[in-house]
């Protein structure tokens, strides 16, 4: 089973239309992935998931090693049973986590030694051990132990960060080989760093070819740089990734983000953005973002986005779910939550379609224009 295939590229962009087969099924690229950290995606169900047609959804090794923990996930069969999601997961390897959530960590180049954020018990994360992890969750696409260098970063910093990515990759390779991973159906992808530096992100890349894995990924984006060196970097390395295997990404980001990445040749995105923004009151929409909770809607009675067929924008005002948000109370969160993932996903679709009949160009410059986007002229 071929883990990616490229079905057409745009004629005027270098937008991709793909498809990823995997043992839970395949995904059509490119791609939006709901974050279900904990082995949920924030007040959704997985019923809802399925309803607004997500394909995918990303979880992360770190929290679910910790709690519920791997017993009791491979006593219920494994992650997508615990759950009860029978499309694809990809799963973080958690190192970010690790380095991110810890008041203490430290890092060698065996690994991460670090203290739970829940209990201050100890545990150490080496490239091995995050492969076991996800060898034990199941999970149809699985993420290298990396490090991802803080910003800003000094030169000196982001070598040894690289250093350490390749090396760790290089022992995740062999681990997911000796253990047999590749002949369950999971892959194994790399994941770029070099932080804002041109001659260190082209370093990795080349470094990570090298060592042959399923997909490619672009790390140590969206960790405080602007947008300009956010794109800057993936520039860089684009040119660079095989045709022939899809290209990640990681935790971006902005609707009109994704709009531009997809059509530099991104093929996957994640973020929790969509459900982090509507537990806020913010609410994406064709028009660009609305602020739910401000006082001009408090007699609104418009969908949230005229131009969204979501049932959200067909059942409820602008106005209520002011009101619920306002008064804390669950529902409002859920419905903005909601909305704006299927926006997300529906904006995938729309991607895909303008990709298929050439047109690419047009549609990200309408999209753009109508979300007044800072992108447009960029």
């Amino acid at each position: 089973m071929n883990f990616f295939k490229l079905i057409k590229k745009d004629a005027q962009t270098d937008a991709r239309r793909g498809v990823v087969s995997t043992p839970h099924g395949q995904v059509q690229s490119p791609f939006f992935m709901p974050v279900a950290t904990t082995g949920t995606v924030k007040t959704m169900s997985g019923v809802d998931l399925h309803d607004m047609q997500s394909q995918i959804v990303l979880s992360n090794t770190y929290h679910l090693y910790l709690r519920p923990g791997l017993d009791v996930i491979g006593y219920a069969g494994g992650l997508h049973k615990f759950m009860n999601w029978d499309k694809p997961i990809l799963t973080d390897s958690g190192g970010y986590q690790a380095f991110s959530l810890t008041k203490f960590r430290k890092i060698t180049d065996e690994g991460v030694k670090f203290r739970s954020h829940i209990d201050g018990s100890l545990h150490f994360f080496t490239p091995e051990k995050v492969m076991d992890i996800q060898r034990d969750l199941g999970s149809d696409m699985v993420m290298p132990l990396d490090e991802c260098s803080p910003y800003p970063c000094d030169r000196k910093k982001a070598i040894r960060g690289l250093k350490r990515t390749t090396q760790w990759a290089k022992r995740c390779k062999e681990h997911f080989q000796k253990t047999g991973m590749h002949e369950r159906g999971q892959r194994l992808f790399a994941i770029v760093q070099g932080v804002t530096y041109e001659d260190l992100r082209r370093q990795s890349a080349e470094e990570l070819l090298e060592i042959d894995f399923d997909a490619y990924a672009i790390g140590g984006v969206s960790v405080g740089e602007t947008v300009k060196e956010m794109f800057e970097a993936l520039n860089w390395v684009i040119p660079f990734l095989p045709k022939d295997k899809p290209r990640y990404f990681m935790g971006i980001g902005l609707p009109d983000q994704i709009v531009r990445a997809v059509g530099l040749g991104i093929d996957m995105f994640d973020c929790s953005i969509p459900t982090r923004y509507g537990r806020h009151g913010s609410a994406f929409t064709s028009l660009g973002k609305l602020n739910v909770r401000n006082s001009e809607f408090t007699k609104d009675l418009r969908p949230l986005d005229e131009n969204c067929d979501c049932g959200v924008c067909k059942n409820y005002t602008r106005c209520y779910i002011r009101h619920l948000l306002n008064m804390g109370e669950i529902t409002g969160v859920r419905l903005m939550s909601y909305h704006n993932l299927y926006f997300y996903i529906k904006l995938m679709e729309r991607i895909r379609e303008a990709i298929e009949a050439d047109n690419y160009a047009r549609f990200q410059k309408e999209f753009l224009t109508s979300y007044n986007s800072e992108l447009l002229n960029e």
